[in-house]
């Protein structure tokens, strides 16, 4: 039996520096989550709006409360970094942009991107 002082490290969170590069990896990773449970909304939301007068009615008042509103906007803007985070993950797959450099400013870009567009959405939503 091998005590646990004797066992290998195995690398934790807290061992490594964050790097913007890490944080856009983890951030795609919990974008695409997001999406998946903000697409069952969408989809009841899109059910309601097919029903019957009062299911839509429904439906607008709940695109136009602020939850929704937040969620919708929410929703926009985890597709919109996890869109263009995926374009340079295909990017940096195919062997393009793969120096430290490139992967930082390519990170930043698709960052500040994402963050206007977010705030369009929001002066348009909100």
């Amino acid at each position: 039996m091998i005590s646990n002082r004797q066992q290998p490290l195995s690398p934790r969170l807290s061992v490594y520096r964050w790097h913007l590069t890490m944080v856009a990896s983890l951030a795609h990773r919990a974008s695409g989550l997001f999406l998946i449970v903000f697409m069952v909304f969408y989809f009841i939301l899109l059910s309601l709006m097919t029903g019957a007068p009062e299911q839509f009615d429904l439906s607008l008042s709940l695109m136009h409360s602020l939850y929704g509103r937040v969620l919708l906007w929410l929703g926009f803007a985890s597709f919109v970094y996890h869109f263009l985070n995926g374009i340079r993950f295909l990017l940096l797959d195919a062997g393009y942009g793969e120096s430290r450099y490139a992967m930082r400013l390519s990170a930043r870009m698709v960052l500040a991107v994402t963050l206007l567009m977010a705030a369009g959405a929001a002066v348009a939503l909100l």
